[in-house]
């Protein structure tokens, strides 16, 4: 059974990152977990008039932090988030940012990450620290919008999941998770299939019956490839739908999330023939940014 013990929340004080901590803290509290908070930053000041970039032969961030005043923040981040009472561990280091959290997290059972960082320059994800963590983690990610509502980011446990599947084994781990999480939720898990290359609109009644059976059969072959995904898991775990979609993959995760209010959506990082065919510069890229519910990333 999936049980997030120990729980790894790095933070960088933007509105998203106490978000996320808030859905560290709901999580910790639903599994009587220990949750660790960790702030990374380049370089720390060692003392609070030093604030010109460099120090001796060593470069130095400009205004670089003060420890204390970090662990200040954070104490008031732990507040803001209700996590108190969890008495949480506090870590602040100075480094590369994903190789701290990545190394920091090897011994967490759950990585949770807001998607979104300070002034708006996408400090934990764009191009850098969540893709990076999200491939190299040895634990699942939990990834937290700025699209996530306040509401969704607390729910707990998570009863109604979407996972999308790509019959990858990233993705069909990530389908197993989902079970046992809606099985100890006695909930629901929607197995989703995008046929992402196939033109959306039916054709027209001009278009040869040879063309418009051939689509057919490729949306029936889908249906019966995750129905058969579907018949392999133990059904008694929690209740599970189908739904093939034809369009944009992470628009189909997306609206699908949003129109059923899904609790969660656990996700594979890594497609077919491990080429990341559901993240990079694609799907998963899209559906951590846009979600409107938490989303959790296995690797294969």
């Amino acid at each position: 059974m999936v049980a997030f013990q120990r729980i790894l929340c790095p933070i960088d004080f933007s509105e998203t990152s106490t978000r996320a901590l808030a859905c560290a803290a709901a999580i910790a509290r639903w599994y009587g977990g220990r949750l660790a908070l960790l702030h990374v930053v380049p370089v720390f000041d060692d003392n609070m008039e030093s604030s010109f970039p460099w120090k001796g032969d060593h470069p130095r961030t400009p205004y670089a932090p003060v420890r204390a005043d970090v662990l200040a923040d954070m104490r008031r981040s732990i507040a803001e988030a209700d996590a108190t009472a969890l008495g949480p561990d506090v870590m602040t280091e100075e480094g590369r940012t994903h190789v701290l959290i990545v190394e920091r997290a090897r011994d967490a059972d759950l990585l949770v990450l807001g998607t979104h960082g300070r002034g708006g320059f996408d400090r934990l994800l764009l191009g850098s620290v969540t893709e990076k963590v999200i491939r190299t983690a040895h634990c699942p990610v939990l990834t937290v919008s700025p699209s996530a509502s306040p509401n969704a980011v607390t729910q707990t446990p998570f009863k109604r999941i979407v996972c999308p599947v790509d019959f990858s084994s990233s993705s069909l781990r990530a389908l197993d998770y989902a079970l046992d999480l809606a099985g100890q939720a006695d909930g629901c898990v929607t197995i989703l299939h995008a046929l992402d290359y196939m033109d959306a609109e039916e054709p027209c009644e001009h278009v040869d019956a040879a063309v418009r059976q051939g689509r057919q059969h490729i949306i029936d072959d889908a249906r019966e490839r995750v129905h058969a995904v579907a018949a392999q898991r133990d059904a008694t775990w929690c209740r599970i739908e189908e739904q093939v979609v034809i369009g944009r993959a992470y628009r189909a995760m997306l609206g699908y999330a949003t129109t059923h209010r899904a609790d969660l959506i656990v996700m594979g990082a890594q497609g077919r023939g491990g080429l990341d065919l559901m993240l990079y510069g694609s799907n998963t890229h899209h559906v951590v940014r846009g979600a409107a519910c938490p989303v959790l990333t296995l690797r294969a």
